[in-house]
């Protein structure tokens, strides 16, 4: 069973920019594909970011692409999402996600393994 803990979330102006971490531990972290995830008030939780078990080939949702960065330090055990230019919009509890098994690449809600609590991001007008 892997553990994640995310932190780096918090309340921010619009235009501004927030880092996310996400620390695992209880698995060997770079044979997994891992993600980011996010869930607004009254929705849906919807995929975000995805990176691969290297860290060579990362996905994003359209709504985020050219702003959110994903990124991962396997040394570390760590995964991160850069979010520049933020937007009222992102407002949401952010989720690390790590892949159900060493094939998953690109995650999905339906091939998540396991979750960490989240963390808020809260981006004021």
């Amino acid at each position: 069973q892997v553990q994640l803990v995310e932190s780096g979330g918090g309340l921010v102006q619009a235009g501004t920019s927030l880092r996310l971490s996400c620390a695992a531990s209880g698995r060997t972290f770079s044979n997994y594909g891992m993600g980011w995830f996010r869930q607004a008030p009254g929705k849906e939780r919807e995929f975000v970011a995805s990176i691969s078990r290297s860290g060579s080939n990362t996905y994003y949702a359209d709504s985020v692409k050219g702003r959110f960065t994903i990124s991962r330090d396997n040394a570390k055990n760590t995964v991160y999402l850069q979010m520049n230019s933020l937007k009222p919009e992102d407002t949401a509890v952010y989720f690390c996600a790590v892949g159900r098994n060493l094939l998953v690449e690109i995650l999905t809600i339906q091939n998540v393994g396991s979750w960490g609590r989240g963390t808020q991001v809260t981006v004021s007008s």
